[in-house]
């Protein structure tokens, strides 16, 4: 069944559908798509969907990345840099939430009358007609979502998927979708899922929300717009992958897929067979001996967890937690957690935050004003390192018996890059 939009109402003949199909499909092999931030993983990854479907792609962004390049291979018209001259008159514009307004290209689209979605709309629209299991939540989103996935696609459902991660995507030819629904500005409530998994609730993203009570509210309208919401029920469960709080997730895929009835059998093996997801809890692997791992992990919470996580795998090491905050507002609003939040490390480091582009409290004048250098005195057993001296220092201090984390949502995975650790034997 093609990705393309047509009312809710189910297609009950097969004859229906295979037509219906066919017509969508030579519709979207007509289609013109220029993509605004098409380099970012959320846009890119809706953006090789609709290549895969033959559309003609374009798409810009600030620099040239593996995912740009990846892109282009595939057979987008890749643009480095946001100016006008890019747009080309598409039939359809679809820009990441964090283009300003100002952006030049998407103000000339708006001008030129074309049709703008944000990305969560255009999942939205893609998502027309088909079954849709929607994983929302603070933490835990990317994880879950692909652990459902790797459910379906054991179990022979054939389902597709887009989810937040490097190659989070998959054209299947069921009528099942998975995707990740974002809480931010709101825009998980573009979905009517069929399925609802709620991983969590707590403060986050507070330069949009303002309060925790905000946060219920949009929760519980999401929750509302879903014909069903899975409810945690604990499972006796073996992973691959370390950490309570990836047991909680594959719970929730658990009681997901029981809802679309696979055999418990086939849902226990296939978590068994998860090996995890990308920058989460990565081995990427040795350096000096050192264990090298990634993870995406930006707030107190997921902070705590990973550290648990690595504590259960690795309990002889030493941990050494190498941290970049993400967004200046997010460590002031959290300062005193994400203090607390490295109990389990036996050194930490932390180097300069990553500043969000359209969220970044510089420009919006946030007080108070708290740096990485506050941060590492607020830690014990921790110093500030700044991020253009990083790669150096992590060489010099390595060693055997060490797990060095690289924690964040930035660019801090260019440290582990830089390091080019050898695959773990």
């Amino acid at each position: 069944m093609s990705m393309c939009s047509y009312p809710q109402a189910r297609l009950k003949s097969q004859f229906q559908e295979l037509i219906f199909g066919k017509i969508c499909a030579i519709f979207l092999r007509m289609q013109k798509i220029h993509f605004i931030g098409i380099g970012g993983i959320g846009i890119s990854n809706i953006a090789f969907i609709y290549l895969e479907k033959g559309c003609q792609v374009s798409g810009s962004d600030l620099k040239e990345s593996e995912i740009t390049k990846a892109l282009q291979k595939k057979g987008a018209k890749i643009f480095i840099g946001h100016k006008a001259i890019n747009l080309k008159k598409p039939d359809l514009v679809i820009y990441s939430e964090a283009i300003p307004a100002n952006n030049p290209e998407l103000q000339k689209a708006k001008k030129l009358s074309l049709e703008c979605l944000s990305g969560s709309q255009a999942i939205s629209r893609l998502s027309k007609g088909y079954f849709i299991i929607a994983v929302a939540g603070m933490h835990g989103k990317t994880t879950t979502a692909s652990m459902i996935a790797q459910i379906l696609i054991k179990a022979g459902f054939d389902p597709s998927f887009i989810i937040g991660k490097k190659d989070g995507w998959r054209c299947g030819k069921s009528k099942y979708l998975i995707i990740e629904a974002d809480e931010y500005k709101d825009k998980f409530l573009n979905y009517y899922p069929d399925i609802a998994v709620i991983t969590n609730i707590e403060a986050e993203h507070m330069d949009y929300f303002k309060n925790l009570e905000n946060i219920k509210k949009s929760f519980c309208k999401f929750a509302s717009q879903s014909k069903k919401v899975i409810k945690h029920k604990k499972h006796n469960l073996k992973l691959q992958i370390p950490g309570k709080h990836n047991l909680y997730n594959a719970c929730l895929a658990f009681e997901a897929a029981k809802a679309l009835n696979i055999k418990d059998s086939v849902i226990k093996k296939a978590l068994l067979e998860y090996k995890g997801s990308w920058r989460r809890f990565e081995i990427r692997g040795r350096y000096n001996q050192a264990i090298i791992i990634d993870d995406y992990a930006h707030h107190p919470t997921e902070i705590q967890a990973t550290l648990q996580a690595a504590r259960e795998k690795y309990p002889k090491k030493q941990i050494i937690a190498v941290f970049q905050p993400h967004q200046y507002q997010r460590l002031n609003l959290l300062f005193n957690d994400f203090a607390k939040s490295f109990s389990q490390a036996d050194q930490v480091i932390v180097t300069d935050v990553y500043s969000v582009a359209g969220r970044d409290s510089v420009r919006n004048g946030f007080k108070p004003f708290l740096t990485s250098q506050d941060l590492a005195k607020a830690i014990k057993n921790a110093q500030y390192i700044k991020f253009n001296k990083l790669s150096g220092f992590i060489k010099k201090i390595s060693r055997a018996n060490q797990v060095i984390l690289m924690l964040g949502a930035g660019d801090i995975i260019q440290i582990s890059d830089k390091l080019n650790p050898v695959k773990p034997i």
